[in-house]
């Protein structure tokens, strides 16, 4: 019964559902044998618990759901605002469950196999510039303990476009300053090496020899970025401090850590890095994730001649 907490129960005329005890297992199975990350799983429950909650109201259980109701569903994540992205990951959610369920010979046929994925990047990715880029990056005080931290913090991030929830959890043992890589577990488990340039690591170096104990007094903690409650930093606590150092450096652009990984990717794919290098560095598990920084060089180049060629 232990298992059944990690999801919302729901109920028929008072009765706990096998819809409900397949959703538990699928998320056990998800932590255990897929080695999600609580992040991850987390996304899962949210995801198959709406639509669970959907189908309750269409008197189904997920086991019931055919794919003219699974489409339904998503119509209406359309019609609540979310965007193409958003319903793109239900979708992927959805499909997953479904997948598992036909494992587990729960199913015959699968529902989703006609749910179509809808486009992902209608916009391109937003960047920041490189001048842009150094502004942030010049914006902390490093002469004070917590500025000099997010200096270094916002260094790390740029130089080696990690993942929010990658950089707050990153260990001192995860970084070698020797060789200038850093490791790091991203999603699914997956572990990745990435190289980190010299100004990244000084700015590391510089943090770690001179302040980080000194942030966390007399207790002590593996992770690399710490704060005065002596753990580490949470994904949102840095999303707060990334938003006021964007405004005093005068940013005027929607900014988030994501923001600062398409800058890294872009800036890479202007100076002549190849697709799959940049690949492995994000972390993406297929390559047609990375390719749409392709879009991005190509109307970087077509503003480059409209704007210097004679005819343009």
């Amino acid at each position: 019964m232990s298992s059944l907490s990690k999801v919302q129960l729901f109920y028929y005329d008072g009765v706990m559902t096998k819809t409900d005890a397949l959703l538990s297992e699928y998320l056990d199975y998800c932590s255990i044998e897929r080695r999600l990350s609580p992040n991850s799983n987390a996304a899962y429950r949210r995801d198959l618990t709406r639509l669970a909650k959907f189908l309750i109201d269409q008197k189904l259980t997920l086991q019931q759901a055919e794919g003219s109701i699974l489409s339904d569903f998503v119509n209406e994540l359309y019609k609540s605002g979310l965007s193409s992205r958003s319903v793109a990951r239900y979708i992927s959610s959805i499909r997953s469950f479904y997948k598992y369920l036909l494992e587990q010979n729960q199913l015959k046929q699968d529902p989703t196999a006609h749910l179509s994925t809808p486009s992902q990047w209608k916009s391109l990715p937003k960047y920041l510039t490189l001048a842009e880029v150094e502004k942030l990056l010049n914006t902390p005080i490093p002469e004070t303990a917590l500025g000099n931290r997010d200096r270094a913090m916002l260094q790390l991030l740029y130089a080696a476009g990690l993942r929010v929830s990658e950089l707050v959890s990153v260990r001192l043992s995860e970084l070698n300053k020797e060789t200038g890589v850093i490791r790091t577990i991203g999603k699914g488990e997956k572990t990745r090496l990435i190289p980190v340039g010299r100004e990244a690591l000084a700015a590391v170096e510089d943090y770690t020899s001179r302040f980080r104990q000194q942030i966390l007094k007399e207790t002590v903690s593996e992770f690399l970025f710490v704060t005065t409650r002596g753990g580490a930093m949470t994904r949102q606590a840095f999303w707060k401090l990334l938003k006021q150092y964007g405004l005093k450096a005068g940013i005027n652009k929607h900014l988030s850590p994501h923001v600062l990984r398409h800058s890294f990717a872009s800036h890479l794919l202007e100076r002549g890095a190849d697709l799959r290098s940049l690949q492995m560095m994000l972390g993406h598990a297929d390559i047609s994730t990375t390719q749409i920084y392709t879009h991005v060089m190509r109307t970087r180049m077509r503003a480059i001649y409209d704007k210097h060629h004679p005819r343009g």
